[in-house]
């Protein structure tokens, strides 16, 4: 079968959950036994998201090769199960990036360079790469209908269903249908707009999404069907839900999926959507609930955990508890009064994260976890800081502290590695300390090798494992001989023992930090080793505690 393509847009504002529809629907076309892949293009000017603010743009989502994407990302590898690349993130940078290079080299034999066809053309490149054998390409465009920046895309896919024929295409667009209370009435004029806006470019949709607050009757279908030039079954609602994981049953429901096949002609099979319902099943009848503190300094944006947050739920999951998540401002917290905010937590987790902001209130928090064998988990920076506070407090060096920080500290536990051998490439990595903040970290899969009898490999049933990476200092293994002499132990190391992955401490309940980003690739239905196993701490010790 030839790989169809279906394009999903948004309008009337962003944050409607192009993601999250675009994910759910490749979980029903897989759960069909189509094969799927999903690609994200974005229309801001960065090459990509890695130097992003994270209150501007949430978590970056980092892929097994290496790549700096959207947040989406993550949903998609979530819902479908399916390994992302850097052919699933395009940006408008990376775009025109590419067209300027040709553009150099004289690709263009001197040529004026426009929008349409070099732009234009290379999206539709950038399309087309994200294909391998797939059944179905879903393509999500970021940012709404009329955005400047956005149109180039637009109108590439506006090409395409020229290029693909009409049964190889198909364009889903989400709106919004705001409920006005004071009316009493779901008002279907802002979509009637921002349809119009998508016809003005060429585009007509197949299928209108409407997102609401409340479920859509016929007659409001009815009327977006007549005003949008749809058909009246290709109208449906995309209601708010309390969990995530329950949108691809809604859209089941709907029937969106029917009329996806109907449309583009895919074979006539039901969805086997059992693992869905018995993962939302397990999720709203969970045995006991416990409650996660999580010492950030992005809490007041928990986009920039999102990874972290669904992998604790992942967590809870294979363990039957709810988990509940308590954010605590790191920047807020000292050793006067840590004790009294994380009073309420049966775990504390320390994120990954950059810079100096927030980090003494880490520190605390890692401390009082220790003193008070609450389960801790250090995840990147969590796990450095977990070695600097061993450092201070155990080992009784004062200015025990990381490169990060402070550049001129006379112990720096951790610090900027600028050489190492990369069992990727089979050759030594080079580190230039003056390069571009996007060339001197240590980015995507990497193995490693975990330690017998201990809680690591307890957790991961095996020796060696490959995780995901994003973090520019190391571990300081001059420091590591006096950790391990008071109990702490270095569980993941690369092969070559070089590179410090994975640190525990003895005669604790479960405190264990890692230098690798495992919330990457936990799944719903197959939670990570590591949170299943921290969040089975954290229920033991809410029982013990009770």
């Amino acid at each position: 079968m030839k790989t169809k393509f279906i394009f999903i847009t948004g309008g009337v504002l962003s944050s409607l959950g192009k993601g999250l529809a675009a994910a759910s629907i490749a979980a029903l076309l897989k759960a069909r036994g189509l094969k799927c892949t999903i690609q994200k293009l974005d229309p801001y000017i960065n090459v990509d998201p890695g130097t992003m603010n994270p209150f501007q743009h949430g978590e970056v989502y980092v892929t097994e090769d290496g790549a700096e994407t959207d947040l989406d990302l993550g949903h998609y590898e979530r819902y479908i199960d399916v390994f992302m690349t850097q052919k699933n993130n395009f940006t408008s940078g990376s775009i025109y990036n590419r067209v300027i290079q040709k553009e150099r080299r004289g690709d263009y034999l001197g040529g004026t360079v426009q929008v349409i066809p070099h732009i234009t053309d290379e999206i539709k490149r950038a399309i087309l790469s994200v294909v391998t054998d797939e059944d179905v390409a879903l393509i999500e465009i970021g940012g709404t209908v009329g955005d400047i920046e956005g149109q180039p895309f637009l109108e590439a896919i506006r090409q395409m269903r020229g290029d693909l024929g009409k049964e190889n295409c198909l364009y889903i667009h989400l709106t919004l249908v705001p409920y006005i209370s004071a009316a009493g009435e779901l008002k279907t004029k802002p979509t009637q707009h921002s349809v119009k806006e998508l016809r003005s470019i060429g585009i007509q949709p197949d299928i209108i999404l409407c997102r609401s607050e409340r479920e859509l009757d016929a007659d409001i279908k009815a009327k977006i069907a007549l005003f949008c030039n749809v058909d009246r079954d290709a109208v449906f609602s995309a209601v708010d839900v309390d969990s995530i994981y329950k949108v691809p049953l809604k859209f089941y429901h709907e029937g969106v999926d029917q009329k996806i096949a109907i449309m583009l002609r895919l074979p006539a099979k039901n969805a086997d959507l059992a693992p869905w319902e018995q993962l939302v099943h397990r999720m709203e009848h969970p045995k006991a609930e416990i409650t996660i503190g999580i010492v950030g300094k992005y809490v007041d944006l928990k986009e920039a955990y999102k990874s972290l947050h669904e992998a604790l739920i992942h967590g809870g999951v294979a363990n039957e508890v709810k988990v509940n998540l308590e954010y605590v401002n790191s920047e807020e917290l000292d050793r006067s009064n840590v004790a009294k905010r994380l009073k309420n937590v049966d775990g504390v987790l320390v994120p990954g994260g950059f810079g100096a902001r927030g980090i003494p209130g880490k520190i605390e928090a890692i401390r009082h976890a220790r003193e008070n064998k609450i389960p801790f988990f250090g995840i990147c920076l969590g796990m450095q800081c977990a070695c600097i506070e061993a450092a201070r407090h155990v080992l009784s060096i004062d200015r025990a502290d990381s490169e990060e920080f402070d550049n001129d500290t006379p112990d720096p536990i951790i610090y900027l590695m600028t050489e190492w051998f990369d069992f990727r490439s089979q050759c030594v990595e080079k580190r230039d300390k003056n390069s571009d903040l996007g060339g001197t970290m240590r980015l995507g899969s990497y193995p490693c090798v975990v330690a017998k009898d201990t809680k690591a490999f307890e957790a991961y049933g095996e020796e060696s494992i490959h995780e995901r990476h994003r973090h520019r200092y190391e571990f300081n293994q001059k420091y590591r001989a006096d950790m391990e002499k008071h109990g702490y132990v270095f569980s993941g190391t690369s092969p070559n023992g070089e590179l410090v992955e994975i640190v525990e401490l003895k005669d604790h309940p479960w405190f264990l930090g890692c230098q690798f980003h495992p919330e990457f690739k936990s799944r719903p239905m197959r939670a990570h080793p590591l949170f299943r196993e921290f969040i089975k701490a954290a229920f033991g010790f809410m029982k013990g505690r009770k």
